[in-house]
């Protein structure tokens, strides 16, 4: 068989899938998330690096979401919600509500530090996710940046209700400012028909179940599970039961090499560890806006060194 031949920029087909499950991960004193992202099996889908899904959860006699201020670097950190309400604060000095159909996008740069809380009066029912966009060389060590976006584009296709959180898609553009060739969209099922998603060949996908069960490429996953979808595709069908939610993830396939530990992304085990030092001694980072709680201490570095790794897992150097 010849080798195949691609236009520049193309990836090489990958049609395989892999499903994602997830795993129960504490988040704060309150809050329990199931990640979906990074796992072995699949570490990255485009430049996504870290998938939480949480909810949804009865929140009513609870105190809901209760993350103190932390630092982020080389990463930005999209939320997006079904229910509830959560209250941002950074070191920027934002102070940012965000509710159901409103997209959060904070972008660390070198530095920055940020706290998620819901507010004494919240919904009583709290869902939604937290996604990490590697960030590539340079923004990753440019400056910090938050934004707040109220108005997403949203359009029926058939059956689906489309919101468009991040990149192009249906020939709509999000407002939300990315670094890398990115996607994210949210699916709302209102009907029984199949739906064909068009697909970028040079993009890879990862499917989310939020709620309701889904079946795509041939396998059913239930809510909370991620089918990762390779590279070298034109469409991808799906069905699932009316009312289901889905969010469809995608990128270029991310090919920088990362090192991924605690709430930092990095290229190597020095600059993590500067990072921490720079954490715990108080600099770099600021302090975050309005927020009286301590902030988070970090967790020792392991004793071996922090490797690097490919977007496939393995490990370099």
């Amino acid at each position: 068989m010849p080798a195949q031949t691609l236009p520049p920029g193309v990836a090489p087909a990958d049609p395989g899938s892999v499903l994602l499950p997830g795993h129960d991960v504490p988040l704060g004193r309150y809050t329990t998330v199931r990640r979906l992202l990074p796992q072995r099996q699949r570490r990255l889908v485009g430049a996504w690096c870290f998938v939480d899904h949480f909810g949804p959860d009865d929140v009513a006699e609870r105190p809901g979401m209760e993350v103190p201020p932390h630092p982020h670097t080389g990463l930005q950190t999209v939320t997006w919600l079904v229910d509830g309400e959560i209250l941002h604060r950074d070191s920027l000095g934002n102070v940012q509500p965000i509710r159901p159909g409103q997209l959060n996008v904070m972008t660390s740069g070198h530095g920055i530090a940020h706290s998620e809380r819901s507010p004494a009066q919240h919904p009583p029912v709290m869902h939604g996710v937290q996604l990490w966009v590697a960030l590539p060389d340079p923004a990753r060590a440019g400056a910090a940046d938050f934004a707040h976006h109220a108005d997403l584009p949203r359009w029926r296709d058939g059956d689906l209700d489309v919101t468009l959180l991040v990149g192009e898609f249906g020939g709509e553009e999000s407002p939300a400012v990315v670094h890398t060739p990115l996607l994210g969209a949210q699916l709302e099922v209102r009907g029984p028909a199949p739906a064909t998603l068009p697909l970028r060949r040079d993009f890879e996908y990862g499917l989310l179940a939020m709620s309701g069960s889904a079946e795509a490429d041939g396998v059913a996953f239930a809510p909370g599970a991620l089918l990762y979808v390779g590279a070298g595709r034109d469409a991808l069908t799906v069905r699932a039961a009316p009312g289901s939610r889905l969010l469809l993830l995608g990128g270029a396939p991310f090919e920088e090499p990362l090192v991924m530990w605690w709430n930092f992304v990095g290229r190597s085990h020095e600059e993590v560890a500067a990072a921490r030092e720079d954490w715990m001694a108080g600099r770099r980072f600021g302090a975050v806006a309005d927020d009286p709680a301590p902030p988070l201490p970090a967790p020792a570095l392991p004793t071996t060194r922090l490797k690097a790794r490919d977007r496939r897992g393995t490990t370099l150097g």
